[in-house]
């Protein structure tokens, strides 16, 4: 079933971690009624108040981005990810499987993060700061991460914090900034195709 659903980062419910480190707010996930251990895709946004491990999640492929305060660091204890995630709105990609152990890099932040499963979900994020044409996608979600944005002629405008997510049917997207210095996230979930995991296979 199609779904097209006007968000607001403010209204969006806060779900503290087990471990106390911090708090998260899911914008979107599928399939309806989906756990965190059986989604197919996820799109939320953390809060993280304190250092300590990043969850695992086999067989996950994540993105993060940092959208607010000083930002973390990321490393593997196979010393393959060392990562400093402290630019604004450039997304970092890495697997949900590897164990992530994150550090502060000074007080709190929030980060935007997409999580698909692998062999099933394909996520492509970006982040446009002028007019733009994005492509048709089942699934997705829109955020203004600055200024105000409007999103086709048939939909709300929206300003910082809001967005849209949609599901159940590919939608295209006309992404027009109104004035100055905004930016938008998309985020466009596709499926992968038989090809696709062909190449991935030994």
């Amino acid at each position: 079933m199609k779904t097209l659903r006007h968000f607001s980062r403010d209204a969006l419910p806060a779900m503290p971690w087990k471990n106390g480190g911090g708090t998260t707010q899911e914008i979107a996930c599928g399939p309806p009624g989906a756990t965190l251990g059986d989604f197919g895709w996820r799109v939320s946004i953390a809060t993280i108040a304190a250092a300590g491990p990043f969850s695992v999640f086999a067989g996950i492929d994540r993105s993060i981005m940092l959208l607010e305060g000083d930002g973390v660091r990321l490393r593997s204890s196979d010393g393959r990810i060392d990562h400093r995630l402290d630019a604004l709105h450039r997304p970092f990609a890495f697997p949900g499987d590897t164990a992530i152990d994150c550090a502060l890099l000074g007080g709190a932040s929030s980060d935007f993060n997409v999580m698909t499963r692998r062999g099933q979900w394909r996520a492509e994020v970006q982040v446009v700061d002028r007019a733009a044409s994005i492509a048709a996608a089942p699934h997705g979600v829109l955020l203004a991460l600055r200024g105000r944005w409007t999103l086709n002629t048939d939909a709300p405008a929206c300003r910082e914090g809001e967005g849209l997510c949609w599901s159940g049917a590919p939608m295209a997207w006309r992404a027009v900034p109104v004035g100055a210095h905004a930016r938008l996230a998309v985020v466009r979930i596709v499926p992968v195709s038989s090809a696709e995991n062909e190449e991935g296979s030994p």
